[in-house]
């Protein structure tokens, strides 16, 4: 229902609540609005949590995919997030090496 991150935070101005804030899902909002460092430079007092995933393919985040993960992090701490960034991605290696490389990559 919130595809779109312009609708998502009118409805948490319209909410008004400090307890309601958004899921930001990297993945979904590059296919969805593109445009993600300026979007979370501009929406980030409503963003509460981060997910990850490759684009195209939802495997492991890594240099060969559309999105690049140390800008889009560099950015988010840039607005004073200090919250959590989960990784939401099916494996196609160790799951364990994966997590690791994952970690490294937005690490920044």
């Amino acid at each position: 229902m919130c595809d779109h991150i312009t609708w998502a935070v009118c409805i948490c101005e319209e909410v008004a609540r400090p307890e309601v804030k958004l899921l930001f899902d990297i993945y979904h909002m590059q296919i969805m609005d593109g445009d993600l460092i300026e979007t979370i430079c501009t929406h980030s007092d409503w963003l509460h949590h981060y997910h990850t995933g490759d684009i195209p393919g939802r495997h492991e985040i890594d240099a060969s995919q559309e999105v690049n993960y140390p800008a889009v992090m560099r950015a988010t701490l840039d607005t004073g997030f200090t919250g959590f960034v989960a990784h939401e991605y099916v494996p196609t290696i160790s799951p364990e090496l994966s997590l690791k490389q994952a970690f490294d990559l937005c690490n920044v």
